[in-house]
């Protein structure tokens, strides 16, 4: 929710700024003050995305609170006296409504407040992040990069792990615990002590065994709910 709070020294103004957000669907107006101490300690405490802020007030004004405020929210400043408004826009104000205003124009500087709230969070959202088609096998003294897509399934020999892919065989002294962290595991599945397979290539399976194109790979005894990845069952 789009949280504000509204500073005024006269109640009477506070209560209409309380009457006109409260038809603002987005917006919750979260609290009101007379004492802008009193709000600016709340800045200190809680994230507020906008402020209402009178100009004239007794004990600090409102262009002066404002430059008080390191990283200030955005602001909206609700005066009776034009003179300010110029110096209110060199400050980054989103709006300046001269009371009285009504529920229109008040909507209008919520708007645009609101707009800009929101570019600033698509902005700041962590782009998604895309899974990587590949992976880098260690293959001798370097390491080889090769498509996901073209593994077929890894068998273990040893002390090597055999990456079958379409077109040919990599040999890479791992162990069957650093293949299958090395593979993604929604599409890779192990089937056996000896051998991890791509879900996506098995064409057949039986009791005992699957077939990827023409070759045939044992299922070994406890494998059924890792299998039941595979068929979805």
């Amino acid at each position: 929710m789009f949280k504000a709070i509204a500073i005024d020294d006269e109640p009477i103004a506070l209560d209409i700024v309380k009457a006109l957000a409260a038809k603002v669907g987005f917006l919750e107006l979260v609290a009101v003050y007379t004492d802008a101490f009193a709000a600016m300690k709340r800045l200190q405490q809680e994230k507020i995305d906008l402020v209402f802020l009178d100009i004239k007030m007794p004990d600090i004004s409102g262009i002066e609170f404002l430059r008080s405020i390191p990283h200030p929210p955005m602001v909206i400043f609700t005066t009776a006296y034009s003179e300010h408004a110029v110096q209110s826009f060199e400050l980054d104000a989103i709006d300046y409504l001269l009371k009285p205003f009504s529920q229109s124009r008040f909507l209008k500087a919520c708007n645009k407040a609101y707009e800009l709230y929101e570019l600033k969070r698509k902005n700041e959202a962590p782009a998604p992040t895309v899974p990587p088609d590949h992976v880098f096998i260690k293959s001798g003294y370097g390491q080889v990069r090769v498509r996901l897509d073209d593994i077929l399934y890894v068998q273990s020999t040893g002390n090597y792990m055999q990456f079958v892919l379409a077109e040919e065989k990599l040999l890479s002294r791992l162990t069957m615990t650093e293949a299958e962290a090395l593979l993604p595991s929604h599409a890779f599945i192990r089937i056996h002590r000896s051998y991890l397979v791509a879900s996506g290539k098995v064409d057949k399976i039986e009791r005992d065994t699957l077939w990827i194109r023409d070759r045939e790979l044992p299922i070994g005894a406890g494998y059924a709910r890792e299998i039941g990845k595979i068929t979805g069952r």
